[in-house]
């Protein structure tokens, strides 16, 4: 079995492989994906378990050509925080309730934009977003993560120095199905060695119930909390622009032309509606698992309809996930170094490949401009405007960074790029471009 090569149809890998394949991506979403609840003090196993159905229905929608997974976003965060704040550190569950009905308004801009895309046409809508835009955005998105994977190794530099060792190791050196589940096998030796060293407590996994149905909490609506939430949209819905594009030029086919960009931001709204009408936070495209599909190279979306079915079982074995809970954050810290250093390199692949000409003022000043944004504002937590006493707008620096980006490709001269809408398939070198 050759693994330099894309795999395309992980079948000819065999069941029991793409099982692993499906339980690595379900680990490389996992650490994000429950943090998200932890913080905003939604529930666990309701995360979990509309992550799962979330990524599935992404899949119908987009008739299953789109190998990627649907897990919590973190951009909505603050919304959350601004309509129900933690009180005393406990789940605010007067309000919690509101402002899942804002992410289900959220949900619905993303069907609008899709309604607009499928009726004006992807080329038309897709001049806002060139190579030269969304290249920076994903490189952006990288970076902004990167400070995460340096505090989350840094309570542990050994576990994390282990992690990103087996990694490496394994995917440069690694021969077979070594090569492909780097990830896994990072997580799992690491994990093996912080159970050596005594630093896993176990505690709340014996506390935990070995099978239990995910609670379900349906939303409730206000116009403040729509209004709060639901401009956060705007930035979500550029982010999965650039991880559409991300995976693309990571598998190599145009996945904006065929199914459609209007499918696929379709899919991400109606997921994110769904998880927030039943009490679960609002659902994105994940980047770390882009980066598994850059490390491993298997591109079938076979293997993420797995990991959606794993993270499902996991919502109803709340002992099981408790477990996976007790990873050390070092080792989560460890795998991404090597996974938001994915996106970014990915990003500038994506403005390599579509040959982004930088001797051109305008492209200096759009690249410059989207990256200095995205940290700068980023590091201050990004902007809000108060509109009255009750509705207030929170731009976070990826939104506001993709926002002057799309502006200035519009206003400065010499934009002439035009997108190519011939599914990769039918191009002759079978390379990813946007012309």
């Amino acid at each position: 079995m050759k693994t330099d090569h894309a795999i395309y149809n992980a079948r000819e890998l065999g069941i029991p492989k793409m099982l692993l394949l499906g339980i690595q991506h379900t680990f490389a979403m996992f650490g994000a994906t429950v943090l998200v609840p932890i913080i905003t003090g939604l529930n666990v196993s309701t995360t979990l378990l509309f992550a799962g159905i979330g990524t599935l229905l992404f899949h119908l929608i987009t008739k299953g050509k789109v190998p990627a997974f649907l897990g919590s976003s973190f951009a909505f965060l603050g919304g959350y925080s601004m309509v129900a704040p933690l009180i005393d550190g406990k789940p605010n569950v007067e309000q919690l309730p509101y402002a899942c009905g804002g992410v289900v308004a959220a949900g619905l801009t993303y069907i609008i934009l899709a309604g607009l895309i499928k009726g004006f046409g992807v080329k038309k809508v897709m001049r806002f977003f060139p190579p030269v835009v969304t290249g920076p955005i994903i490189i952006s998105i990288g970076l902004i993560l990167a400070p995460t994977a340096v505090q989350n190794a840094s309570t542990d530099w050994l576990l994390a120095f282990v992690a990103l060792s087996v990694i490496v190791v394994c995917n440069i050196w690694g021969k077979g199905m070594v090569k492909i589940i780097p990830i896994l096998l990072g997580i799992v030796v690491s994990y093996a060695v912080a159970i050596l060293l005594g630093r896993v407590d176990f505690a709340t996994v014996k506390q935990a119930e070995v099978f239990a149905m995910a609670p379900i909490t349906m939303a409730k609506f206000s116009i403040s909390a729509m209004f709060t939430i639901m401009p956060i949209a705007l930035a979500t819905m550029m982010e999965h622009v650039g991880d559409i594009a991300a995976i693309s030029a990571t598998t190599g086919k145009n996945y904006i032309a065929d199914p459609g960009l209007h499918r696929t931001m379709l899919g991400d709204g109606l997921a994110t509606s769904l998880a927030g009408m039943f009490g679960a936070p609002a659902n994105t495209t994940y980047g770390e698992n882009t980066g598994v599909l850059a490390l491993s190279k298997v591109y079938d979306p076979k293997v993420m309809e797995i990991a959606a079915c794993f993270a499902i079982l996991l919502s109803f074995i709340p002992k099981f996930g408790e477990m996976i809970r007790t990873i050390p954050t070092a080792i989560i810290g460890g795998v991404s170094f090597i996974l938001y250093g994915m996106i970014s390199a990915i990003g500038v692949r994506n403005v390599v490949e579509n040959k982004v000409d930088f001797t051109q003022s305008r492209n200096l000043i759009i690249a410059a401009i989207i990256m200095v944004s995205a940290i700068g504002f980023n590091g201050m937590g990004g902007l809000t405007f108060v509109i009255t006493d009750q509705i207030s707008i929170s731009l976070s620096g990826l939104a506001i960074a993709a926002i002057l980006g799309i502006v200035l490709n519009a206003v400065l001269p010499g934009n002439t790029y035009e997108f190519h809408e011939t599914p990769v398939e039918e191009i002759p070198d079978s390379n990813f471009r946007l012309k």
